[in-house]
C-alpha cells in the first residue's frame, strides 16, 4: 500500500496593497463632506475686550444670545470661544461662567416641562435625557497674538 502524501492546498492571497490609500482618500472624503458651521463666535483679544460675532459684546448679551441659540437650534448648534493666549484668565472664565449660566437655564426649563422639578434635584436618568436633548456644544480655540513680535524695521 502506497501513501500519497496530500498536497498542501494553498490559500489564496488577498492583496491590500491599496487599503491603506483607500481608506485614507475616505478619511479625506468624509473630513470635507463634514462641515463645522458655526453659529456663535466669541473672542476675546489680548486686551481682554470681547466680541460676539465679531461686534462688542457685555456678558449679560452673551448670555442671552447663547440662550436664543441653543433654543432655537436644539442640539445642531455650534459656539466657538476664541481666546487669545495673552488674554486674562479671569475676562475667560467670565465668558465659560455665563455660558454654562445659559445651558443651565435652559436645562432648568426643559426640566421643569418634563419632570416639574429643577434639573439638580433630577434623577442622574433624568439628568441624562436632558443633557442629551439639551447637549453643551461649545470648541475652545486659542490665538496667539503678534504683539510682542518686532516687525522689519521697527524697534523695540
Amino acid at each position: 500500500m502506497m501513501f500519497r502524501k496530500k498536497e498542501r492546498r494553498k490559500v489564496p492571497g488577498l492583496n491590500t496593497t491599496s487599503t491603506a490609500d483607500i481608506s485614507f482618500m475616505l478619511l479625506i472624503l468624509f473630513l470635507v463632506a463634514s462641515s463645522m458651521d458655526l453659529d456663535i463666535r466669541i473672542a476675546i483679544n489680548a486686551e481682554n475686550q470681547v466680541t460676539l460675532d465679531g461686534k462688542p459684546a457685555s456678558m449679560n448679551e452673551i448670555k442671552q444670545r447663547t440662550m436664543q441659540l441653543v433654543e432655537s437650534s436644539g442640539k445642531g448648534h455650534l459656539i466657538q470661544l476664541q481666546s487669545d493666549r495673552n488674554a486674562s484668565y479671569d475676562t475667560y472664565l467670565h465668558v465659560q461662567n455665563q455660558l454654562v449660566a445659559a445651558y443651565n437655564t435652559i436645562r432648568n426649563q426643559k426640566s421643569m416641562n418634563l419632570f416639574g422639578k429643577e434639573f439638580d434635584l433630577c434623577s442622574n436618568e433624568q439628568q441624562t435625557q436632558i443633557a442629551y436633548e439639551v447637549p453643551i456644544r461649545i470648541t475652545e480655540v486659542y490665538v496667539a497674538s503678534n504683539s510682542n513680535e518686532v516687525k522689519k524695521g521697527d524697534t523695540k
